[in-house]
């Protein structure tokens, strides 16, 4: 829409946009294009001209022309035409739209107005058509051709299919409808018997192309319908021959055909064909055919004149038939185990053979007969094994060296084969390896003995953790001169096999040699768990128990133990397969380790759980010594302790000896009763030296001396003990002690201890009589109080 100008009215700017829209583009603006249709990324060129005198309300003013490719801006050239006209001109080196709108616009009051405009398409010329083929439809007889377009030219094309006669011109046969690369030329466009020439047109705007041109009769393209199987039977009985009946399908009956016969068994691989069958209807016969075997039989015809280009028709439904049965012929392949069966003289045998293959067995195979002699006319041999299997186990006498084994069919029984129970004490072979054939394949290679061989009997059996014996995992090798054989039976991919290789010589049988092989490898299914056996603060023992061999997948290469601390130092050591353990050295005492292992085979690692582990801060030998240090430290202690109590000076040295009171010589020579006197507790006062200013002297009983005391005094009531007391002052006495004849107050008596080192001993006898009781000159150092004692009345103590 256009933006309301300044200072323009809005009913003029509306009567200018009208003029034009509507009278404008129709003689106002004049745009010209060289081409328009051009090749796509070729150059364009365009030019607009402007009539004023015809463009109302652009009369005055200058002109400004511009150019839009579709919503895009382009830059222009613009000149001064002749007369009042306006031009411009524009030209764009590579068009790479392949359809756009080329405008031009002119400038009015600042907005861009589209007054003219020119469309342009680019693309190619169309591209030759290809791979044209026909078909002539029996039914309505109408000539039915295909081809392919090829690319895209981005243009409108015109595709026909164009025919000629040898003496008329070409016409138009068809042309497809909705894109389609096929149509349907008529019956009456169509010459029959003779030759025509066919070929397809594609044309647009930038040139033509034609397909190669096809020359046929349409007969010869004629596709006819399948024929039908009617019979097949064998001919004449016992042969390997067949009579096939067939019949041409409808409306060929006039035709002279050519036609073709297949047939497989369910167990081919690929048909068998039979060509060459000529003639309008009839029978064939065909020969090879194996006995007893199923067969699925086809066939398809075409005209017989025709060239090259015919069609063969559609293979007629299948039809199955049976040959006859033949008694099964040829050898078996047979090889056996024997063994002593204890003190019986028998021996034990396991027979095992192969089903004979198809072409041998002639029918289906109903079982197989073991016997000790080989059937004779007229007489049938004692069977000790008849059987459906491919293996038997019985007795026979012990020096049985041969056996015959047979098998029949519903036609009957097959010669027998001579099995001889040989003896294994031949030549080893000197040596066997094996290699992958393929996923489920193997080859074995050995070398020749230098003694002639008759024939090989291969053995295979997969390694498992739980035995097992696989009857059918062998194969004879009847080629004495072969190196090689391939094992196709019972082999799976990721599975280990034993191989046994046994030469059969005339008259022996060699001593086996074994091999391992994988047909596949790949990476172990699960890595083994680890376990720490022991640690120290810079070892770590870990083990592991071995993978299973179903869960090995291969040959296991080594294993891999990785360890990293917390601070992400990793480190790896690569362990022999054959060992189950590994000791990591250098770590670092207490300290934090995720350790885990990788089993590796030749096709890939697995890695397993990680364990953590933590290293200790000593190592055995040093918690030992430790250990050894502290209990050599407590028993010298204990030694030590033990000698300080047996020794008395050594303990009066650390201990020394407190005197007790109750034990003292105090209390001998207190008088027995002593006047009740008060005791007076005065008040708490500042603590400080104290001197004894009065002794109160206890009289002891009348009658009784002073160390004339016996040693145990008759019991009588006990006297109340007078205090000592210190005089202060008028009215203020202060206690300091009272020492009665029991002892200190409060404290109670000891029955009489045994004389100690402090006590005056004069009194246990001196020399002086069992009674004699006395008093030591001078009252002892230790005591204190009686020292205060002898200050103030020692004189009167004496008296």
């Amino acid at each position: 829409m256009a933006r309301r100008g300044a200072g323009t009215p809005f009913p003029l700017q509306l009567s200018l946009l009208l003029l034009l829209h509507l009278d404008g583009t129709l003689s106002c603006a004049l745009v010209a294009v060289g081409s328009p249709i051009v090749p796509l990324g070729s150059a364009v060129t365009a030019s607009c001209t402007i009539q004023r005198e015809l463009c109302r309300g652009l009369e005055q003013g200058k002109v400004r022309i511009s150019w839009m490719l579709d919503n895009k801006f382009v830059a222009g050239s613009q000149r001064q035409g002749p007369g009042s006209t306006e031009v411009s001109n524009l030209t764009l080196p590579r068009f790479n739209y392949t359809q756009a709108r080329l405008w031009c616009c002119v400038e009015w009051n600042g907005t861009k107005q589209r007054v003219g405009m020119a469309e342009i398409r680019a693309g190619y010329p169309p591209a030759k058509p290809l791979n044209l083929s026909c078909v002539l439809n029996l039914g309505d007889y109408g000539l039915t051709c295909q081809w392919e377009q090829g690319t895209d030219s981005h243009l409108p094309t015109r595709v026909v299919l164009k025919c000629a006669g040898s003496r008329a011109q070409a016409v138009t046969g068809c042309t497809p409808q909705g894109g389609h690369s096929h149509c349907t030329v008529p019956r009456r466009l169509l010459q029959l018997y003779r030759q025509m020439e066919i070929w397809v047109s594609a044309t647009n705007a930038l040139g033509t192309a034609e397909s190669e041109h096809l020359c046929i009769d349409p007969m010869d393209v004629a596709k006819l319908d399948p024929p039908t199987l009617q019979s097949i039977q064998s001919i004449p009985f016992q042969t390997d021959c067949i009579a096939l009946a067939w019949d041409v399908a409808r409306g060929t009956e006039h035709m002279e055909l050519q036609c073709e016969l297949r047939y497989r068994a369910p167990e081919d691989p690929a048909w068998a064909l039979v060509t060459g069958i000529i003639g309008r209807a009839g029978t064939a016969q065909r020969c090879g055919f194996l006995f007893g075997t199923e067969y699925h039989f086809q066939m398809r015809c075409r005209r017989n004149s025709a060239s090259a280009l015919a069609y063969w028709s559609e293979w007629s439904p299948g039809r199955n038939y049976t040959t006859h049965e033949k008694a099964p012929t040829g050898k078996l392949d047979a090889w056996w185990g024997a063994q002593p069966a204890g003190a019986g003289g028998r021996l034990e045998v396991q027979l095992r053979w192969k089903a004979p293959r198809q072409r041998e067995a002639n029918g289906r195979v109903l079982g197989y007969r073991v016997t000790l002699s080989p059937r004779r006319r007229g007489r049938d041999p004692p069977t000790i094994c008849n059987t459906t299997h491919t293996q038997c186990n019985f007795s026979v006498p012990a020096r049985t060296r041969r056996v015959y084994l047979s098998a029949y069919n519903a036609a009957g029984e097959s010669a027998p084969t001579e099995v001889v129970l040989l003896e294994g004490k031949g030549q080893p072979l000197a040596g066997l390896r094996a290699v992958p054939g393929g996923e489920r394949s193997l080859w074995v290679h050995w070398e020749a003995p230098l003694a002639p061989v008759i024939a090989y009997v291969l053995e295979w059996q997969q390694v498992t953790a739980e035995p097992g014996h696989c009857s059918a995992c062998w194969q004879m090798e009847r080629d004495g001169a072969a190196t090689t054989a391939l094992i196709q039976d019972g082999i799976e991919p990721f599975q280990l096999y034993n191989i046994s290789l046994y030469p059969l010589y005339e008259g022996t049988v060699g001593v086996p040699v074994h091999t391992t092989a994988y047909s596949q490898q790949k990476a172990p299914s699960y890595a083994p768990k680890l376990h720490l056996r022991r640690i120290s603060k810079s070892e770590a023992e870990l083990c592991w128990e071995p993978l299973p061999v179903e869960m090995q997948n291969g040959f296991i290469t080594s294993y891999t133990i990785f360890w990293a601390n917390s601070i992400a130092d990793v480190a790896s050591a690569t362990v022999n397969p054959s060992l189950s353990s590994f000791v990591i050295r250098g770590l670092k005492p207490s300290t934090l380790y995720k350790v885990h292992i990788m089993a590796s085979t030749a096709a890939g690692g697995t890695n397993g759980t990680s364990l953590t582990l933590v290293t200790t801060v000593l190592d055995d030998t040093e918690i030992q010594f430790l250990f050894l240090t502290l209990g050599l430290i407590f028993v010298l202690l204990m030694v030590l302790l033990i000698c300080f109590q047996k020794n008395e000076r050594m303990k009066e040295q650390l201990w020394p000896s407190v005197p007790d009171p109750a034990n003292s010589s105090l209390g001998k020579w207190v008088p027995a009763a002593v006047p009740q006197e008060p005791l007076q507790v005065l008040a708490a006062r500042e603590p400080g030296p104290a001197a004894i200013s009065t002794v109160t002297v206890l009289e002891g009983e009348p009658g009784k001396l002073p160390g004339k005391e016996p040693l145990a005094p008759p019991v009588a009531s006990q006297a109340l003990p007078r205090p000592y007391v210190r005089q202060e002052g008028p009215g203020e006495p202060v206690q300091y002690a009272r020492v009665g004849g029991a002892g200190y107050r409060g404290q109670r008596l000891l029955p009489e201890p045994g004389p100690r080192f402090y006590e005056n001993l004069r009194g246990r006898g001196d020399g002086c009589g069992a009674g004699d009781w006395g008093f030591p000159e001078e009252p002892p150092a230790t005591f204190p109080l009686l020292q205060g004692l002898r200050i103030g009345g020692a004189e009167e103590l004496h008296e």
